[in-house]
């Protein structure tokens, strides 16, 4: 009968069920972290995938913007030597024209220059001196900002290093007291454990004792039956004898397997008391383990989450920078386009304009101020502007475009020179005309020449203009009648003179 007992597979109790079931839960529990891991591992390659793509990309753009720019300033280079070419032919005529008609004053600049060289080298001595004690002045500065920074970081650096040793300090502590208290708490676990168990082994004694009392007074009463029996039964088989001694042989070894068993019942008692203890510190330990995994991984989900919200973000604003840097690009670039052909139009201009200027043009094309000093102040007097900050700027700006309005101006003044005389050969014109006219029709007769008067037509030694007879008498008040002057042909005077 024993041997078919180990043979044979027994049913699992619930205890054991409810192992397999926490063993299976964490074989599921481990799976999850696992696949979390995993899941963690590929967002970051992905992450990095896409960081590394995004800086490949920029590069990219980098590069071809840099081509285009190239292109643009290649182009901008040749048209600056084709300008500075020009440019270059037109400064060494003037320079020739200069040089030849400046050959006699070459004593005089060589004294000028020796003079404004002395005060160059006066002045940059001057700047020197003060620039010398400036950097003195900073390098105090530096030397005092300096020291101040190093105390600085040397208190700090003290700090940091007390704090950091109370904080290990307290750790320390905190180590030992979370020592002691497990020390503690397994103390308590193991008197506990030895309290029960020994509770558990008084009470299966007892029980045994019970148990053996009670089989002690049924085997004495079976005794006396098998007594009384026994003398009828020897008396009637011999058969039965002999069965019965195989039968308290076949009850004692059951007797030794029932004690062998409730020891083995004892031990596995005690085993799974062992083992529920076991089990329950062991979920404890698992339940916080998986509440900080579960507060890692939401804190890990939040992280994720504005990681991606902050690279959408950053891919719009790189993206709006790139649109706004395009919309940019073009927008100088074609307002450079206009200002390249509004300087080569001028280039044009001016070309055309040097064809028509005069060799004083060319040797001084900027004239100085034509006004006296009296006049100068005159007019500044008349427009006073106190000089501030922002037209102090505004004229630092223009002062490379005082030699273009010195021209502008010349041209200027030209311009208005020639209308002036332009005005007058009209004036002087239109009386030559009427002159002619009056000379024409002096010589012409035509009912509305007689109609008129006129000097030259004689008729009997008498012209058809009145004569007064007696010269009036002018008063200071009256005015003055306006002078006749007799026009003679000019061919009619060279006739006569030839």
């Amino acid at each position: 009968m024993p041997k078919k007992g180990k043979k044979a597979k027994a049913p699992l109790s619930d205890e054991e069920q409810l192992l397999l079931f926490q063993q299976k839960l964490l074989a599921e529990e481990e799976m999850a972290k696992k696949k979390e891991r995993l899941l963690s591992q590929f967002l970051k390659d992905k992450l990095a995938k896409e960081e590394h793509n995004s800086a490949l990309n920029l590069n990219k753009i980098n590069t071809q913007w840099r081509t285009v720019l190239r292109e643009v300033k290649t182009r901008e280079l040749h048209k600056d030597i084709e300008i500075l070419s020009q440019t270059f032919e037109r400064v060494v005529d003037c320079k020739d024209s200069v040089i030849k008609s400046l050959a006699k004053d070459l004593s005089e600049a060589e004294e000028q220059y020796a003079h404004a060289l002395r005060s160059h080298m006066h002045n940059i001595d001057q700047l020197l001196a003060l620039q010398r004690s400036r950097l003195n002045l900073l390098e105090e500065s530096y030397n005092l900002e300096l020291e101040a920074l190093t105390k600085e970081f040397e208190t700090e650096r003290k700090t940091i290093i007390d704090q950091h040793e109370k904080e290990i300090h307290y750790l320390q502590d905190v180590f030992m007291a979370m020592e002691q208290n497990y020390i503690d708490s397994e103390y308590e676990s193991k008197l506990e454990f030895q309290s029960m168990w020994d509770d558990l082994k008084n009470k299966n004694i007892e029980e045994k004792h019970f148990l053996r009392l009670q089989l002690e007074n049924i085997v004495e009463d079976l005794w006396r039956r098998f007594q009384d029996a026994l003398k009828n039964y020897t008396d009637a088989t011999e058969d039965r004898k002999i069965a019965f001694e195989t039968l308290k042989v076949k009850d004692e070894k059951s007797s030794k397997e029932i004690e062998a068993q409730m020891k083995k019942i004892q031990r596995l008692q005690e085993s799974i008391i062992i083992l529920k203890g076991k089990i329950m510190a062991h979920s404890r330990e698992s339940e916080e383990q998986n509440q900080d995994i579960r507060n890692d991984k939401e804190l890990v989900l939040v992280q994720l989450r504005k990681l991606k919200a902050q690279r959408t973000q950053a891919r719009g604003i790189s993206q709006e920078k790139l649109v706004k840097l395009t919309l940019e690009s073009n927008a100088t670039l074609k307002a450079l386009r206009k200002t390249v052909d509004k300087g080569e139009k001028i280039l044009k201009l001016a070309e055309i304009c040097r064809k028509f200027e005069t060799e004083e043009e060319k040797v001084l094309p900027f004239y100085s101020s034509v006004l006296t000093p009296q006049e100068q102040e005159e007019i500044e007097e008349i427009n006073p502007e106190e000089l501030t900050e922002e037209l102090a700027k505004v004229i630092v700006d223009y002062i490379g475009m005082e030699n273009f309005w010195k021209r502008y101006n010349k041209v200027k003044l030209e311009q208005l020179s020639l209308q002036h005389r332009h005005a007058q050969l009209l004036e002087i014109n239109r009386k030559l005309r009427e002159m002619l006219k009056q000379y024409l029709d002096g010589i012409s007769v035509s009912d509305e020449v007689l109609s008129q008067l006129n000097p030259l037509f004689i008729v009997n030694h008498r012209s058809n203009l009145t004569q007064p007879l007696s010269k009036p008498t002018t008063q200071p008040g009256d005015k003055q009648p306006p002078t006749t002057y007799n026009i003679v042909e000019a061919a009619h005077v060279i006739s006569h003179i030839l």
